[in-house]
């Protein structure tokens, strides 16, 4: 066992004035199985890059082990290579025979490394991948998000392989992985970074406790800085008033005080006066030690819709559909039976391809909204209230580009108030002058969030809405719908918040 030594690290990127890391100082085993936790945009992404020495910075990363980082990048061209040509690349000195062991860990048959990459689903590549990864002892592996656009049984694989591992980082914003997974979790905090042993749900149960205990010794010092500064009031105005009798009275009115009363009252205010330092003082020593101790709280600000109510109860009603492709022969589904009501929030479940995205184009078809000319072929009963508004997620960011000021102009959207709910969903305001193609994906997806947030609807349909958001952000999104009720139909693979969130569950065989 070796250890990974960070001190002093401080990186910011070239074209930027934010800093993204500053001062970090941390220790961890490589024998580890590390959680990193941190809001989007606070470095985790980064912090990787560095370890692999991608970038200059300042400060020092000690360490006897190799690194190397997951996802390995591809490019159009290399979809029609084979998977085992890629790994040659990816993992060069990774021989057959180890990435074959890996392979049968993961649940593979060895023919899929002999296929072009292109008819591998997003699960296979994800698994191919992880097995090349995991081929050579002796490194510290870096993996970044591996269940991005997973489906629910690719995720049960991926989290039962990478249980018998160990020597890694994984970050992730799956709360179900972390728990299943994580012996240690390192948090990127607003203010602060921690080691801590266990996984996500051991640290955010003592992260809840220290939270209640910090707010509590912070209320405790605003009430004595409040008491001492009262004291502290009415001594000096009473010294000052004292102090104002020194000079000038009328013996005639006066008869008990002479000249070398004076002295006296002087003395007197001279003793109050230093009572009121000793306050001063009393005053600083509270707000030195309430220095520090909200620095690190995850200030949850409520998020707000505001759902339209329809004249129809059913808003969808689905009987005997089958969905497919003209140019393919067999239908993705068929058979499908089940409605949405007012107030329902139903979450479609599925292996990938099943056609859940497709069923949300049909809806849309149904529903007089998508005017695009496509092959989808729809058998069976598919009705939609009529005149339904529908507020959508897309899955897909990367139509996102130039400032968020011309995004609100284009889409017709209150550009305060957008920039309100990016705000409240912990989007920095440094981020509100850059253009959108150097967001974060989580970035990028709270801003299709706060789009369909700042529609007003009868339904919202989201489409794999938490792809790259950060737990917190989870959390704040899942209190918003208990809230509000919305009507929504969600393709979403985090278990975590379909167990929150969902009336009802599709599933699309």
């Amino acid at each position: 066992m070796a250890q990974i030594k960070v001190s002093e690290l401080k990186f910011s990127y070239e074209d930027s004035f934010d800093t993204v890391l500053e001062d970090v100082n941390f220790n961890i085993d490589t024998d580890w199985k590390l959680g990193l936790i941190g809001r989007n945009g606070k470095g985790k992404t980064t912090l990787l890059n560095l370890f692999q020495g991608k970038y200059e910075y300042e400060g020092s990363i000690v360490s006897s082990e190799r690194f190397d980082y997951f996802p390995y990048p591809y490019n159009e061209s290399d979809l029609e290579k084979t998977a085992d040509e890629l790994i040659e690349v990816w993992k060069p000195q990774a021989e057959s025979w180890q990435v074959l062991i890996q392979m049968n860990q993961i649940g593979m048959d060895a023919e899929v490394l002999y296929r072009p990459f292109k008819t591998l689903s997003f699960g296979e590549r994800t698994r191919v991948m992880l097995a090349a990864l995991f081929a050579v002892e002796g490194e510290f592996l870096l993996i970044d998000e591996p269940t991005n656009h997973l489906d629910s049984e690719a995720r049960k694989i991926v989290k039962k392989y990478l249980l018998g591992k160990k020597g890694f980082i994984l970050v992730s914003h799956d709360r179900d992985l972390l728990d299943a997974v994580c012996d240690h979790v390192l948090v990127l905090n607003r203010k602060t970074i921690e080691v801590q042993a266990g996984n996500f749900s051991s640290w955010w149960e003592n992260k809840e406790r220290a939270d209640a205990f910090a707010k509590a010794e912070n209320e405790k010092h605003q009430k004595e800085i409040g008491k001492l500064k009262a004291a502290a009031d009415r001594a000096e105005r009473w010294a000052d008033k004292n102090e104002a009798t020194k000079i000038g009275f009328d013996p005639t009115k006066e008869h008990d005080r002479f000249l070398d009363t004076r002295a006296f009252i002087g003395a007197k205010t001279k003793k109050m006066q230093s009572r009121v330092k000793n306050f001063e003082k009393r005053i600083d020593m509270e707000i030195e030690e309430k220095e520090g101790l909200l620095q690190d709280i995850e200030k949850s600000i409520d998020l707000k819709v505001v759902p339209l109510k329809h004249h129809k109860e059913v808003l969808i009603r689905v009987r005997d559909l089958s969905l497919g492709y003209e140019d393919s022969p067999n239908p993705l589904f068929e058979n499908l039976r089940f409605q949405i009501n007012q107030g329902d929030r139903v979450i479609l479940k599925g292996d990938n391809g099943c056609g859940k995205t497709s069923l949300i184009k049909a809806i849309f078809k149904a529903a007089g909204l998508n005017n695009r000319e496509d092959n989808l072929y729809i058998n069976g009963t598919l009705d939609v209230a009529s005149g339904l508004k529908i507020s959508y997620i897309n899955q897909d960011t990367s139509f996102l580009s130039g400032t968020l000021k011309d995004y609100c102009e284009k889409n017709g959207f209150e550009e305060s108030l957008f920039f309100a709910i990016l705000s409240n969903m912990d989007v920095n305001r440094t981020q509100f002058s850059k253009n959108m193609e150097d967001f974060s994906e989580g970035q990028k997806k709270k801003v299709l969030v706060a789009s369909s947030l700042i529609t007003s609807a009868h339904l919202y349909i989201w489409d794999e809405p938490l792809n790259y958001i950060d737990v917190f952000s989870r959390m704040q999104i899942e209190k918003l719908i208990l809230d509000f009720k919305p009507t929504m139909l969600i393709e979403e693979h985090d278990v975590r918040f379909q167990e929150k969130v969902a009336t009802d569950i599709i599933n699309i065989e």
